[in-house]
Protein backbone atom coordinates (compact mmCIF):
# COMPACT_ATOMS: atom_id res chain seq x y z
CA UNK A 1 0.00 0.00 0.00
CA UNK A 2 1.52 3.38 -1.29
CA UNK A 3 0.90 6.10 1.70
CA UNK A 4 2.90 8.70 -1.08
CA UNK A 5 0.94 11.00 -2.66
CA UNK A 6 2.09 12.94 -4.89
CA UNK A 7 0.15 14.71 -7.49
CA UNK A 8 0.85 17.11 -10.31
CA UNK A 9 -2.05 19.80 -10.26
CA UNK A 10 -0.87 22.36 -13.28
CA UNK A 11 2.59 23.60 -12.65
CA UNK A 12 2.69 22.51 -8.87
CA UNK A 13 3.62 19.59 -7.31
CA UNK A 14 1.06 18.26 -4.49
CA UNK A 15 2.39 15.94 -1.88
CA UNK A 16 -1.06 14.94 -0.57
CA UNK A 17 -0.04 12.72 2.25
CA UNK A 18 2.28 15.13 3.85
CA UNK A 19 -0.70 17.32 5.31
CA UNK A 20 -3.96 17.62 5.78
CA UNK A 21 -5.34 19.69 2.19
CA UNK A 22 -8.38 21.60 2.17
CA UNK A 23 -10.60 22.51 -0.72
CA UNK A 24 -13.63 25.43 -0.39
CA UNK A 25 -16.50 25.51 -2.06
CA UNK A 26 -17.72 28.23 -4.25
CA UNK A 27 -21.45 27.23 -5.37
CA UNK A 28 -22.90 29.65 -8.20
CA UNK A 29 -26.22 28.09 -7.71
CA UNK A 30 -29.68 29.31 -6.90
CA UNK A 31 -30.31 26.69 -4.76
CA UNK A 32 -27.52 25.00 -3.07
CA UNK A 33 -28.46 23.95 0.66
CA UNK A 34 -27.16 26.42 2.63
CA UNK A 35 -24.74 29.68 0.12
CA UNK A 36 -27.35 28.77 -2.59
CA UNK A 37 -28.35 32.42 -4.73
CA UNK A 38 -25.15 34.14 -2.77
CA UNK A 39 -22.52 33.80 -5.64
CA UNK A 40 -24.75 33.82 -9.10
CA UNK A 41 -23.11 36.75 -10.36
CA UNK A 42 -20.01 36.20 -11.81
CA UNK A 43 -17.76 39.67 -10.10
CA UNK A 44 -19.40 38.20 -6.47
CA UNK A 45 -17.72 34.91 -7.44
CA UNK A 46 -14.52 36.24 -7.84
CA UNK A 47 -14.80 38.16 -4.53
CA UNK A 48 -15.65 34.68 -2.61
CA UNK A 49 -12.79 32.78 -4.84
CA UNK A 50 -10.20 35.81 -3.73
CA UNK A 51 -11.17 35.53 -0.32
CA UNK A 52 -10.83 30.99 -0.29
CA UNK A 53 -7.36 31.83 -1.70
CA UNK A 54 -6.71 34.67 0.76
CA UNK A 55 -7.95 32.23 3.66
CA UNK A 56 -5.30 29.54 3.06
CA UNK A 57 -7.56 27.10 0.83
CA UNK A 58 -5.50 24.68 -1.16
CA UNK A 59 -7.77 24.20 -4.27
CA UNK A 60 -11.55 25.85 -4.95
CA UNK A 61 -14.12 23.87 -6.19
CA UNK A 62 -16.71 25.61 -8.28
CA UNK A 63 -20.36 23.76 -8.92
CA UNK A 64 -23.19 24.91 -10.54
CA UNK A 65 -25.73 22.68 -9.87
CA UNK A 66 -27.00 22.00 -6.05
CA UNK A 67 -26.63 17.84 -5.58
CA UNK A 68 -28.27 18.43 -2.33
CA UNK A 69 -31.48 15.47 -0.85
CA UNK A 70 -33.89 15.78 -3.66
CA UNK A 71 -32.91 18.24 -5.87
CA UNK A 72 -33.67 18.24 -9.60
CA UNK A 73 -31.43 17.78 -12.05
CA UNK A 74 -30.51 20.63 -14.77
CA UNK A 75 -28.98 20.50 -18.43
CA UNK A 76 -25.30 20.61 -19.22
CA UNK A 77 -26.04 23.81 -21.13
CA UNK A 78 -27.62 25.52 -18.00
CA UNK A 79 -24.86 24.42 -15.40
CA UNK A 80 -21.85 25.90 -18.26
CA UNK A 81 -24.10 29.09 -18.02
CA UNK A 82 -23.43 29.33 -14.96
CA UNK A 83 -19.82 27.96 -14.34
CA UNK A 84 -18.23 28.78 -17.41
CA UNK A 85 -17.87 33.06 -16.55
CA UNK A 86 -17.41 32.34 -13.22
CA UNK A 87 -14.01 29.73 -14.25
CA UNK A 88 -12.85 31.92 -17.04
CA UNK A 89 -13.21 34.88 -14.34
CA UNK A 90 -11.44 33.34 -11.77
CA UNK A 91 -8.90 31.72 -13.48
CA UNK A 92 -7.14 34.61 -14.97
CA UNK A 93 -6.52 35.82 -11.24
CA UNK A 94 -6.51 33.02 -8.36
CA UNK A 95 -3.35 31.03 -8.65
CA UNK A 96 -4.86 27.71 -6.75
CA UNK A 97 -5.90 25.09 -8.96
CA UNK A 98 -9.62 25.16 -9.93
CA UNK A 99 -11.81 21.95 -9.64
CA UNK A 100 -15.55 21.94 -11.50
CA UNK A 101 -18.04 19.97 -9.70
CA UNK A 102 -19.83 18.22 -11.99
CA UNK A 103 -21.22 14.93 -13.74
CA UNK A 104 -21.40 16.09 -17.09
CA UNK A 105 -19.00 15.48 -19.41
CA UNK A 106 -19.86 18.81 -21.31
CA UNK A 107 -19.46 20.66 -18.39
CA UNK A 108 -16.45 19.18 -17.44
CA UNK A 109 -14.47 19.46 -21.24
CA UNK A 110 -15.79 23.10 -21.20
CA UNK A 111 -14.55 24.01 -17.86
CA UNK A 112 -11.18 22.47 -18.23
CA UNK A 113 -10.71 23.84 -21.69
CA UNK A 114 -11.18 27.37 -19.75
CA UNK A 115 -8.76 26.91 -16.68
CA UNK A 116 -9.87 24.11 -14.59
CA UNK A 117 -7.62 21.26 -13.84
CA UNK A 118 -9.68 18.59 -11.23
CA UNK A 119 -12.95 17.03 -12.46
CA UNK A 120 -15.14 16.11 -8.85
CA UNK A 121 -17.68 14.27 -10.35
CA UNK A 122 -20.44 12.49 -7.55
CA UNK A 123 -21.00 10.44 -9.74
CA UNK A 124 -17.89 8.62 -9.68
CA UNK A 125 -18.47 8.60 -13.91
CA UNK A 126 -21.51 6.65 -13.57
CA UNK A 127 -23.89 9.25 -14.84
CA UNK A 128 -22.05 10.15 -18.55
CA UNK A 129 -19.72 7.56 -20.06
CA UNK A 130 -17.76 9.90 -21.80
CA UNK A 131 -16.48 11.74 -18.73
CA UNK A 132 -13.52 9.29 -18.03
CA UNK A 133 -12.26 9.93 -21.66
CA UNK A 134 -12.95 13.86 -20.99
CA UNK A 135 -10.83 13.95 -17.70
CA UNK A 136 -7.77 11.49 -19.47
CA UNK A 137 -7.42 13.74 -22.72
CA UNK A 138 -7.17 16.63 -20.54
CA UNK A 139 -4.73 14.86 -18.13
CA UNK A 140 -6.93 15.97 -15.42
CA UNK A 141 -7.11 15.06 -11.76
CA UNK A 142 -10.33 13.27 -11.31
CA UNK A 143 -12.13 13.00 -8.06
CA UNK A 144 -14.79 10.03 -7.75
CA UNK A 145 -17.10 9.99 -5.15
CA UNK A 146 -19.72 7.10 -4.13
CA UNK A 147 -23.09 7.91 -4.20
CA UNK A 148 -26.38 5.07 -3.94
CA UNK A 149 -29.04 6.25 -6.65
CA UNK A 150 -29.38 9.87 -7.67
CA UNK A 151 -29.43 13.29 -6.06
CA UNK A 152 -33.29 12.95 -6.34
CA UNK A 153 -34.29 9.48 -4.60
CA UNK A 154 -30.62 9.27 -2.71
CA UNK A 155 -32.34 9.41 0.86
CA UNK A 156 -35.20 7.43 0.34
CA UNK A 157 -34.41 4.65 2.66
CA UNK A 158 -30.79 3.91 1.98
CA UNK A 159 -30.15 0.35 2.76
CA UNK A 160 -26.21 -1.68 2.85
CA UNK A 161 -25.87 -5.17 3.64
CA UNK A 162 -22.38 -4.07 4.08
CA UNK A 163 -21.63 -0.72 4.12
CA UNK A 164 -17.81 -0.66 3.85
CA UNK A 165 -17.44 -3.87 1.79
CA UNK A 166 -19.91 -2.69 -1.05
CA UNK A 167 -18.43 1.35 -1.08
CA UNK A 168 -14.89 -0.21 -1.46
CA UNK A 169 -16.19 -2.65 -4.32
CA UNK A 170 -17.88 0.42 -5.83
CA UNK A 171 -14.06 2.34 -5.89
CA UNK A 172 -12.27 -1.18 -6.95
CA UNK A 173 -14.38 -0.64 -10.24
CA UNK A 174 -13.67 3.08 -10.51
CA UNK A 175 -10.50 3.11 -10.20
CA UNK A 176 -9.79 0.30 -12.64
CA UNK A 177 -12.13 2.04 -15.00
CA UNK A 178 -10.07 5.31 -14.42
CA UNK A 179 -6.65 3.46 -14.86
CA UNK A 180 -8.36 1.58 -18.24
CA UNK A 181 -9.06 5.59 -19.31
CA UNK A 182 -6.01 6.68 -18.60
CA UNK A 183 -6.38 8.78 -16.22
CA UNK A 184 -3.40 9.00 -13.91
CA UNK A 185 -4.43 11.20 -10.81
CA UNK A 186 -7.63 9.74 -9.20
CA UNK A 187 -9.10 11.25 -5.54
CA UNK A 188 -12.01 9.16 -3.97
CA UNK A 189 -14.80 10.49 -1.56
CA UNK A 190 -17.23 7.72 0.40
CA UNK A 191 -19.87 10.47 -0.66
CA UNK A 192 -20.58 11.49 3.23
CA UNK A 193 -24.46 12.03 2.88
CA UNK A 194 -25.27 10.80 -0.72
CA UNK A 195 -27.38 7.59 -0.40
CA UNK A 196 -26.64 7.48 3.60
CA UNK A 197 -28.08 7.65 7.13
CA UNK A 198 -26.63 9.63 9.77
CA UNK A 199 -25.37 5.39 10.72
CA UNK A 200 -23.96 5.25 7.80
CA UNK A 201 -22.18 8.25 7.21
CA UNK A 202 -20.31 8.35 10.73
CA UNK A 203 -19.74 4.75 9.90
CA UNK A 204 -17.86 5.80 7.21
CA UNK A 205 -16.07 8.02 8.72
CA UNK A 206 -14.43 6.26 11.65
CA UNK A 207 -13.28 3.51 9.21
CA UNK A 208 -12.50 5.98 6.17
CA UNK A 209 -8.61 4.46 6.67
CA UNK A 210 -10.31 0.86 5.22
CA UNK A 211 -10.49 2.85 2.07
CA UNK A 212 -6.88 3.39 1.51
CA UNK A 213 -6.14 -0.32 0.27
CA UNK A 214 -7.10 1.36 -2.92
CA UNK A 215 -4.33 3.55 -2.69
CA UNK A 216 -5.68 6.85 -3.62
CA UNK A 217 -5.72 9.80 -1.77
CA UNK A 218 -9.15 10.55 0.36
CA UNK A 219 -11.17 13.33 0.36
CA UNK A 220 -14.49 13.67 3.04
CA UNK A 221 -16.94 16.00 2.52
CA UNK A 222 -18.98 17.17 5.60
CA UNK A 223 -19.55 20.62 5.36
CA UNK A 224 -22.71 21.58 7.11
CA UNK A 225 -24.59 18.56 6.24
CA UNK A 226 -27.85 17.93 7.60
CA UNK A 227 -26.83 14.52 9.24
CA UNK A 228 -25.20 17.09 11.29
CA UNK A 229 -28.40 18.96 12.05
CA UNK A 230 -29.69 16.10 12.83
CA UNK A 231 -27.18 15.39 15.81
CA UNK A 232 -27.36 18.76 17.06
CA UNK A 233 -30.83 19.21 16.49
CA UNK A 234 -30.39 22.62 14.76
CA UNK A 235 -32.04 22.95 10.95
CA UNK A 236 -30.13 26.25 10.29
CA UNK A 237 -26.89 24.66 8.02
CA UNK A 238 -24.74 27.86 8.80
CA UNK A 239 -24.80 26.74 13.24
CA UNK A 240 -23.04 23.34 11.90
CA UNK A 241 -19.63 24.87 11.84
CA UNK A 242 -18.76 22.66 15.21
CA UNK A 243 -19.85 19.75 14.02
CA UNK A 244 -18.16 19.95 10.81
CA UNK A 245 -14.90 20.96 12.48
CA UNK A 246 -15.05 17.71 15.08
CA UNK A 247 -15.91 15.40 12.27
CA UNK A 248 -13.49 16.33 9.73
CA UNK A 249 -10.52 16.40 12.61
CA UNK A 250 -11.70 12.49 13.19
CA UNK A 251 -12.22 11.59 9.18
CA UNK A 252 -8.04 13.27 9.23
CA UNK A 253 -7.18 11.92 12.13
CA UNK A 254 -8.50 8.22 10.66
CA UNK A 255 -6.94 8.90 6.89
CA UNK A 256 -8.68 11.48 4.61
CA UNK A 257 -5.83 13.45 2.90
CA UNK A 258 -8.66 16.31 1.99
CA UNK A 259 -11.17 18.35 3.52
CA UNK A 260 -13.98 20.18 1.65
CA UNK A 261 -15.61 22.95 3.06
CA UNK A 262 -17.82 25.86 2.81
CA UNK A 263 -16.16 27.78 6.01
CA UNK A 264 -12.67 27.90 4.30
CA UNK A 265 -10.59 29.39 7.53
CA UNK A 266 -12.06 27.36 10.12
CA UNK A 267 -11.20 24.77 7.67
CA UNK A 268 -7.48 25.91 7.31
CA UNK A 269 -7.13 26.31 11.05
CA UNK A 270 -8.51 22.79 11.75
CA UNK A 271 -6.00 21.29 9.32
CA UNK A 272 -3.04 22.81 10.74
CA UNK A 273 -3.88 22.01 14.57
CA UNK A 274 -4.21 18.35 13.03
CA UNK A 275 -0.91 18.55 10.99
CA UNK A 276 0.80 20.18 14.49
CA UNK A 277 -0.90 17.19 16.53
CA UNK A 278 0.44 14.22 14.46
CA UNK A 279 3.59 15.57 14.22
CA UNK A 280 3.96 15.40 18.01
CA UNK A 281 6.68 12.42 18.64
Amino acid sequence: MNDNYTYQIGKKIYDLSSRVHVMGILNVTPDSFSDGGQFLEPQKALERARQIEAEGADFIDVGGQSTRPGSEEISAEEEMKRVIPVIQLISKEIKIPISIDTYHSQTAEAALENGAMIVNDISGFNFDDNMTSVIAKYKATAIAMHIRGRPKDMQLNPVYEDLLGEVISYFEKIVWRANVAGIKQIIIDPGIGFGKTTEHNLLLIKHIGELKRLDTPLMIGVSRKSFIGRILDSENPLDRLEGTITLNTIAALNGANIIRVHDVKAGVRTARIIDAYRLTE
